[in-house]
């Protein structure tokens, strides 16, 4: 049998057996024909949400401190950003004068830390593919007593679309093997027993988030608005624009009323229109989350930590840079998910300052531009009043070495509305543009030293 060979796989690779029976419940929703789709037809829009912008107006300082006493600040930290061309921890990569996605991540936290005279615990959830980069960059005194800094989520085997057997890749073993996505979070919650680790310390509230969303940092007013709303969960949305037709979105499952949440890869090809329609789902999910922990930990307890999230099955080549290579099923489940599996999920929109995602090397020119100030704090702040909308030839901008290499240094942008190239372009320092900006050209190196 084909799960028996990936059951035994995981085994021999130290595997627990709660992650072993969560792969084989995927497994045998693939083999039965399950794609994890969600379609329009069975869902409802969720057109109205809290503001916390607005909660945040009435809180008090002390209520502030207290909520962010009892949190915990987690960041899923797993990827490679194999897209961009990286093998080591994505969040490795320099955004600001030098400082990495980790350096900023530890300076927001321990600037709230003095700022609030709270321990604020960080913890990453890394892969086996980050944990030791990840560790070895971090500082000496960003851990608190008695916590682990860090937990290895687990892996899974790919399995090969034809016949689902897992895939055996001698070039390079590793690739036979991915993350299950980041709901795998809630497995190793409960082989790892962090979460009542947690309550036994005193906190009752964690908030999680990408490691590669810089504007995801510590809120008071947030961890405040969270514990007077009384919800065991809530998500973080903002409103859509028509530059975030690819987020996931809430929706309201209509057999049941859940609250459920439908990425890109659960939606049908044909009702993509549905999907993008920014005026239809108005709001997308962020993945900054909030969980209350007694409530979690209950959930847990409860399923015994087969909580059953949706299954997002990806269709991918077990090289990605070689689309020769076999096609293969990676299967994933988010764990924005979970949403449908509390009473009385209550999502909260924030502002948009707190979705600052590096997917792309499109989004870490915005970043590094002077469209955005560092603070002290750790905040990357807009200084106009919209960030430019870049979008880079994948030829030569996708990987991380060959962005690097063209932009030595970063023009300014903070007064363009767009900025698009197309073509192989040097950028050399002291480059300015300002409008609508649209460079093309051959395949030779340009400079470009001249205000557009």
């Amino acid at each position: 049998m084909a799960f028996e060979a990936a059951q035994k796989k995981m085994e021999e690779a130290g595997a627990s057996p709660l992650a072993i029976e969560v792969f084989t419940r995927y497994a045998q929703q693939v083999a039965q024909g399950a794609t994890g789709l969600i379609p329009e037809e069975t869902i409802e829009p969720i057109t109205e949400v809290e503001s916390a912008e607005d909660f945040a107006r009435g809180v008090s300082p002390e209520a502030a401190r207290d909520a962010l006493s009892k949190t915990v600040m987690l960041k899923l930290n797993g990827g490679l950003g194999t897209s961009m061309g990286l093998d080591h921890a994505k969040s490795l990569i320099p955004v600001r004068a030098g400082k990495t996605f980790l350096d900023i991540i530890c300076a927001q936290v321990q600037a709230a830390r003095a700022e609030y005279g709270v321990r604020l615990p960080l913890i990453f959830m890394n892969s086996f593919r980050t944990r030791d980069d990840t560790l070895a960059a971090l500082p000496d005194d960003i851990a608190v007593d008695g916590l682990p800094l860090d937990f290895v989520q687990g892996k899974e085997p790919k399995l090969l679309v034809d016949s689902l057997e897992p895939v055996n890749w001698p070039a390079d073993p590793s690739l036979e093997w991915c993350p299950p996505g980041h709901g795998d979070i809630f497995t190793t919650l409960s082989d790892t027993g962090l979460v009542d680790t947690l309550l036994e310390q005193g906190f009752e509230y964690m908030m999680t988030s990408n490691a590669d969303n810089l504007g995801a940092s510590p809120s008071a007013e947030i961890a405040a608005w969270f514990a007077q709303s009384g919800a065991p969960y809530a998500p973080e949305v903002c409103l859509r624009t028509a530059a975030d037709r690819k987020g996931g979105h809430l929706a309201r499952r209509k057999s049941d009323g859940r609250v459920i949440l439908r990425d890109t890869a659960q939606t049908p090809d044909d009702q993509m229109e549905y999907f993008t329609d920014e005026h239809r789902h108005p709001f997308f999910h962020t993945n900054n989350l909030w969980f209350n922990l007694k409530a979690l930990s209950a959930l847990l307890h409860e399923t015994h930590g087969l909580v059953g999230l949706p299954l997002i099955r990806n269709r991918k080549h077990v090289n990605p840079t070689d689309k020769t290579s076999p096609e293969v099923y990676q299967l994933e489940s988010a764990m924005g998910a979970i949403v449908a599996s509390f009473d009385g999920s209550q999502p909260v929109l924030v502002p948009r300052s707190r979705f600052l995602p590096v997917k792309t090397t499109n989004d870490l020119l915005t970043l590094r531009s002077d469209a955005y100030e560092l603070t002290p704090q750790g905040r990357l702040e807009l200084v106009v009043p919209a960030a430019p909308v870049v979008d880079l030839d994948k030829q030569y901008f996708q990987f991380v070495a060959d962005f690097d290499e063209r932009f030595p240094t970063v023009p300014s942008l903070k007064e363009t509305r767009t900025f698009t190239v197309r073509g192989d372009w040097h950028f050399t320092a002291g480059v300015a543009f300002s409008g609508d900006v649209e460079l093309s050209g051959s395949g030779a190196l340009r400079a470009v030293e001249n205000r557009a």
